[in-house]
């Protein structure tokens, strides 16, 4: 059994762990509450374009414009994946769950996929899957600006647009609840049109749609890449509070059990003594 100061030592340095955990939980919590802000502040935004893209797209088919290319099916012989993940660790299963989801939809594909890597963890696991690498972005931060997904979509647009992919899918870590992210991948070229009301009467558009939606439908990929970015770290950082608070609870119970242990060490070696001493007289006495 291990001496009393072992034991302390063991309770000095669990304490010292769970002073950290715990600290790294309260950031988390402050820092979940503002990227929670910044995906609620950038959804308004995202629903408008989507709206306004939907009665281009209705006004469009009406007339006897040109579909545009970014909205043009074809045959698929390539596909691409934006694989969005945190730059750090210590978030529990997050980047595991979101790395699977990428594997098992690669997996599930008879034909070639590359992959438009965000952050470095998601880096890393395509480089250890051999996972096919377009480009990769890291060190994106906490707080981006949708001019930080600039070059991202650039590189998207202009491949997909020159025919070096056929179709292109996001994955992500979907932020549903403080305790909830859902790995999601869904499909994001070609632009699927959006279903919106019939009625289109009441919205004229200067110039004619094609133009127009020749300078949105690139904004609108490069806001929904922005989209999922944001999601994605609302998640981590939701993820990485829940795990360093139950970091915390944990070293709390060991450092409970080891004071236990530490007091039964101390009776032991009192009991012991006691016997030492009362072993000592009597044999005096005899």
């Amino acid at each position: 059994m291990a001496n009393i100061r072992e034991i302390r030592n063991r309770i000095r340095s669990v304490q010292n762990t769970a002073k950290v955990t715990k600290a790294m939980s309260m950031i988390a919590a402050s820092k979940m509450r503002r990227s929670q802000q910044r995906l609620i502040a950038g959804r308004p935004y995202s629903e408008t374009i989507t709206e306004i893209i939907g009665h281009i797209t209705a006004q469009a088919a009406d007339g006897d414009g040109d579909t545009h290319p970014l909205m043009i099916t074809r045959d698929t012989k390539k596909i691409r994946v934006i694989h969005v993940t945190p730059d750090r660790g210590l978030c529990g299963g997050l980047v595991g769950n979101v790395n699977r989801s990428l594997a098992r939809f690669i997996g599930g594909q008879d034909l070639p996929v590359d992959a438009v890597v965000i952050g470095r963890k998601g880096r890393d696991f395509a480089s250890r899957s051999n996972i096919e690498i377009r480009s990769a972005f890291a060190d994106i931060g906490d707080t981006p600006s949708l001019a930080d997904t600039e070059e991202i979509s650039r590189v998207v647009i202009s491949d997909y647009e020159s025919g070096d992919v056929d179709e292109v899918h996001i994955s992500y870590s979907k932020f549903i609840s403080t305790v909830v992210q859902q790995p999601t991948i869904r499909k994001l070229l070609p632009v699927e049109p959006v279903d919106v009301a019939s009625n289109t009467g009441g919205y004229i558009y200067e110039p004619n749609p094609v133009q127009i939606l020749d300078s949105l439908l690139p904004k609108f990929v490069q806001v929904q890449i922005y989209h999922a970015i944001l999601e994605s770290i609302g998640s981590e950082h939701s993820a990485r509070m829940v795990a360093m608070s139950s970091a915390t609870d944990n070293a709390t119970e060991m450092i409970q059990g080891l004071v236990l242990l530490m007091n039964k060490v101390r009776q032991a070696s009192i009991t012991s003594d006691l016997l030492d001493i009362v072993g000592g007289v009597a044999a005096l006495e005899g």
